[in-house]
C-alpha cells in the first residue's frame, strides 16, 4: 500500500533535526481519553496532547521533536534520529531495487506486496500504476530530502543527495507515464510491460479508463508535480488547470478530501486557508445540527461480530447538502475526520477527537480505533494508516514547512503561490460565514454495552 509513505517524511525524519533532550513521562493508560472532559480540553488541551504523544516536552508545540520521536521509537525516543535514518535508507534501497526489477513504472510504484524482502506489484496491479498515490509519495520524499538537508551532518546530507537522484528521475518520467495530453492526467496508467524500461521502443502508456486525475483533493498533488517538475510545454501546463477547474467543489465532503493540506504549504495562500477554515465550520456545525457525536471520512466499516470480518469500505461518507456526489453512508464516524479541523483550530479539533475516543472500544492497545457506528453498537476492530497517522501528522503540523523551504530553495514557491491563488480566487469570490464560530460536540456516542478491548483500561 502506497499511502504509508505519504507521511513518513513528517514522522521518520522528525528526529533528524537534533539530538533530543528527553524527559520520560508517565505512560498514559490505554483509555486515557476518559479522564478528560470537553471543558478540560477547552481550558488547556496540553495534558490530552501529552497523553496522545506521551512527553512533557510535547505540550502544544506542533513542531516539537519529542512527540515525533516518541511515535517513531517509543521504547527509546533518544534513538529516533538513528531509526529515522535507517528507515529512509531502507526505503530508498527498496525503491531502487523495485525500479531495477520493474523499470516500466519509471521509478513510480503500484500497489505492492510488502510481506517479502523484494516487493512486487500485487496481482491486480501488474502493468498498472496509480497517479494519486504517487503524488502523495513524491511530495513526502520532497519533504524528507529537506529534513535530511536541515540536519547538516555529512551522513544525512549524503542520503538526501541519493534521494534527490531518485526524485530527479521521477521528474523526468512523470509526464510520459501519466500525462494523456490536453491537460488530462491518467488516474491509473497501464503500461505494456513492467519489465521493460520507459524508453523501450515497444513500451506504451495509456489511461486505463475514462477516469482522470482532475480532482482538487489529494489527486492535485500529482498535478503540482507535473506543473512544477514535469517536462510539459507551458501551454500544456495551463491545460492541467483548465481541465480540473470545474471540479473545485466538494465530492462527498469526507475529511479525507483535505489530505493535500498535510503535504504542501496550501495555508500560505490566504483564500485557501479561509475556504478550508469555512469547511471546518461547516463540518463541525453540521454534526451539531444533525445530533452527530463525530464527523465523517472515508473509512473501513464495522467488524461483523460473528465472522470477525470487516463489512467493507465506506467511501461515500460526508455531508449530502454540500456534496457534488450522492452520500449514502451516514452511520459510521471516525476519529481521523478531525485532522482538517486540527489544522484550522487545534483546540476545536481536539474536542471532537476526544468526543469520539470516549466511545466504548474507541481506544485499543494500538491507539485510536478505526471507526464506530453513531449509535454505538459496533466498531471497526482494525488498524490502518489513513485513520491513525493523519491525525498525528496534523497535530505535528504536517510537512508543509519542509516543502515550503525546499520550494524556496528550488525557486518554485512563487509559482505555487500564484497558481494556487489564481485557481481558488477565480471560484471563491464571496465567502460567507467567516465570522461564524466553530461548533463543539454536544451529542455523545451512546453506551450500549460494548466491552472495551482486552488490555485496554
Amino acid at each position: 500500500m502506497l499511502v504509508y509513505l505519504t507521511t513518513f517524511a513528517s514522522l521518520s525524519t522528525a528526529g533528524v533535526a537534533a539530538v533530543l533532550n528527553w524527559h520520560q513521562s508517565t505512560t498514559p493508560t490505554c483509555r486515557f481519553a476518559l479522564k478528560y472532559s470537553q471543558e478540560d480540553i477547552l481550558w488547556d488541551p496540553s495534558g490530552f496532547v501529552s497523553d496522545y504523544f506521551p512527553s512533557r516536552l510535547c505540550c502544544m508545540r506542533t513542531q516539537s521533536l519529542a512527540p515525533k520521536a516518541r511515535f517513531l521509537s517509543p521504547a527509546n525516543p533518544g534513538a529516533a534520529p538513528d531509526v529515522a535514518l535507517s528507515i529512509l535508507k531502507a526505503k530508498l534501497n527498496t525503491c531502487l531495487r523495485f525500479n531495477n526489477t520493474y523499470p516500466g513504472f519509471g521509478g513510480f510504484l503500484p500497489w505492492f506486496t510488502a510481506d517479502i524482502r523484494d516487493p512486487a506489484p500485487t496481482s491486480d496491479w501488474v502493468n498498472r500504476a496509480p497517479a494519486l498515490d504517487n503524488g502523495e509519495l513524491v511530495w513526502a520524499v520532497y519533504a524528507a530530502i529537506q529534513a535530511l538537508d536541515n540536519n547538516g551532518t555529512p551522513e544525512y546530507r549524503a542520503l538526501a543527495r541519493q534521494w534527490q537522484v531518485w526524485m530527479d528521475y521521477v521528474k523526468s518520467t512523470a509526464s510520459k507515464v501519466f500525462y494523456a495530453r490536453k491537460g488530462q492526467v491518467c488516474a491509473v496508467t497501464t503500461l505494456t510491460n513492467q519489465s521493460w524500461p520507459v524508453d523501450h521502443l515497444d513500451q506504451k502508456y495509456a489511461c486505463e479508463s475514462d477516469d482522470r486525475l482532475d480532482d482538487p483533493y489529494e489527486g492535485e498533488l500529482f498535478t503540482w508535480w507535473l506543473q512544477l517538475f514535469g517536462t510539459l510545454r507551458e501551454d500544456h501546463k495551463q491545460r492541467l488547470w483548465d481541465a480540473k477547474r470545474a471540479k473545485l467543489v466538494s465530492f462527498w465532503f469526507s475529511s479525507h478530501e483535505q489530505w493535500k493540506i498535510l503535504q504542501m504549504p496550501y495555508y500560505d495562500v490566504d483564500i485557501i486557508r479561509r475556504v478550508s477554515d469555512n469547511a471546518e465550520r461547516v463540518r463541525t456545525c453540521n454534526s451539531v445540527v444533525t445530533n452527530n457525536p463525530g464527523m465523517f471520512a472515508s473509512v473501513n466499516n464495522s467488524t461483523n461480530v460473528t465472522s470477525g470480518e470487516i463489512m467493507g469500505y465506506i467511501s461515500d461518507a460526508g455531508i449530502p447538502s454540500i456534496s457534488s456526489q450522492p452520500v449514502r453512508n451516514l452511520d459510521v464516524i471516525t476519529p481521523y475526520s478531525v485532522f482538517p479541523a486540527l489544522l484550522s483550530n487545534q483546540t476545536v479539533g481536539l474536542a471532537w477527537l476526544r468526543n469520539m475516543l470516549v466511545g466504548q472500544k474507541m481506544q485499543n492497545p494500538y491507539g485510536s480505533t478505526e471507526s464506530t457506528r453513531i449509535d454505538g453498537t459496533l466498531v471497526s476492530a482494525l488498524v490502518t494508516w489513513d485513520s491513525k497517522v493523519t491525525t498525528m501528522v496534523a497535530l505535528l503540523g504536517g510537512v508543509g514547512d519542509l516543502v515550503r523551504q525546499k520550494m524556496q530553495a528550488d525557486g518554485i514557491d512563487q509559482d505555487f503561490l500564484l497558481i494556487a491563488d489564481r485557481e481558488y480566487s477565480a471560484i471563491f469570490t464571496d465567502l460567507k460565514g467567516e465570522t461564524v464560530e466553530y461548533c463543539l460536540p454536544q451529542a455523545r456516542v451512546p453506551q450500549v454495552g460494548l466491552v472495551d478491548f482486552a488490555g485496554c483500561t
